[in-house]
């Protein structure tokens, strides 16, 4: 099967990265070599999801927040002082998540969680600094989940998945949409949001048919038959998503496949997969190609300091890291985790290099969405 190879071996290389990667998941004073100078370093803490089915998000939006950690260092800093960006790796079970969390509470330098990544991981950072009374702001996380209550530690910048939704659906309002397939790529995924998008789909007065891939998202995509609704949304990661759209090579009907923000097309289009569908894919943040100065910032930055190509999720984790800073950088007097969570909870209105961040009366910032479309001669466009 032409898709697998390829995506086995993204995942296989992300896990051997994480593992070599672990050292940083440590703090400062608990990785042999470091100097007592770390201990005058602003401490930025990020929780990423190494998990095998997130590894594809985590490891871009962990790209662009390390880039603009390391830019605004080489800058001088955060009011003159150096930023340790620390990165606590889990692997996606509430054992790890908890072990991060401790780590956090143990490292008095640590004055802000900012761009926890993926979704699950980011709801669960959420559920678990309220369980515990941790009194830090959590800023930017990758917070798709259009359910979640945010509370008054969590600051989440980037458009849940409810607009990202109905972005994607307005644009094939021309159709007619009076019905939606719903492909879920894993049991997992199924269990955590199709509550959601049900409630989503009846909103918007949607007739809905839902599917699981349960491991066979290829026969999946082969069996569907002519009464199954054209637009399907794919809720799932990326190289489920090049799967299905191989099970749907054969398919007499035309059908357009409408991906939420954790499909990385560019990667899609490596493995040469949706020859014969076209995929429309969401994202919160600007187009790479964007002339804002907060994504030209980003391109010349990942350049510079990485051999990555842009994507909209380390576009995503660079932003995230922007909008952190900038809060920081406003702080009053002192700069401790007190005075950071209150500083967010301010929740003032920002223009981040042209990404506009204010919030609404649920806490919630943006309701900005961008797409792009994969086309059948395999190119990217939007």
């Amino acid at each position: 099967m032409l898709f697998q190879e390829p995506s086995l071996n993204r995942r296989h290389l992300l896990q051997r990265a994480s593992l070599l990667g672990a050292s940083a998941a440590l703090p400062a004073w608990a990785q042999p070599g470091k100097t007592a100078s770390a201990s005058r370093s602003v401490v930025v803490a990020q929780v990423v999801d190494f998990s095998q089915a997130q590894q594809d998000v985590s490891k871009d939006f962990l790209i662009g927040s390390r880039a603009a950690w390391q830019d605004i260092n080489l800058r001088g800093g955060l009011r003159g002082r150096q930023v340790q960006h620390l990165t606590l790796e889990t692997d996606g079970t509430p054992a790890s998540l908890r072990t991060a969390i401790e780590s956090v509470k143990a490292n008095p330098s640590c004055v802000v969680l900012s761009g926890s990544v993926g979704d699950q991981i980011a709801s669960e950072t959420v559920a678990l600094i309220r369980k515990d009374g941790l009194n830090i702001a959590h800023a930017a996380p990758w917070l798709q989940n259009a359910s979640l209550e945010v509370d008054d530690s969590t600051f989440p910048i980037f458009a849940a998945r409810q607009e990202q939704i109905a972005h994607a659906l307005k644009t094939l309002s021309v159709m007619g949409l009076k019905e939606l397939g719903a492909i879920y790529g894993t049991a997992r995924d199924h269990a955590a949001y199709h509550v959601e998008v049900e409630r989503i789909a009846a909103g918007m007065q949607l007739k809905l048919q839902s599917f699981q891939g349960a491991g066979q998202l290829r026969a999946l995509g082969q069996k569907l038959t002519p009464q199954t609704p054209a637009v399907l949304l794919f809720v799932g990661g990326t190289p489920e998503l090049a799967e299905f759209t191989q099970g749907l090579e054969k398919q007499s009907r035309q059908r357009y496949v409408v991906a939420l923000a954790d499909v990385n097309l560019q990667v899609m289009q490596q493995m040469g997969a949706a020859r014969n569908t076209p995929v429309i894919a969401t994202q919160p943040v600007p187009l790479v190609t964007a002339s804002l100065p907060v994504v030209r910032s980003y391109r010349e930055t990942l350049a510079r300091l990485f051999d990555e190509p842009p994507t909209s999720l380390s576009l995503a984790g660079f932003i995230s890291a922007r909008y952190t800073f900038e809060v920081l950088n406003d702080v009053d007097g002192p700069l401790t985790r007190q005075s950071a969570l209150a500083a967010f909870q301010r929740r003032t209105a920002m223009d981040v290099g042209g990404f506009r961040v204010s919030f609404n009366a649920q806490r919630r910032s943006s309701t900005y969405v961008t797409q792009s479309m994969m086309t059948l001669d395999g190119r990217v466009i939007g």
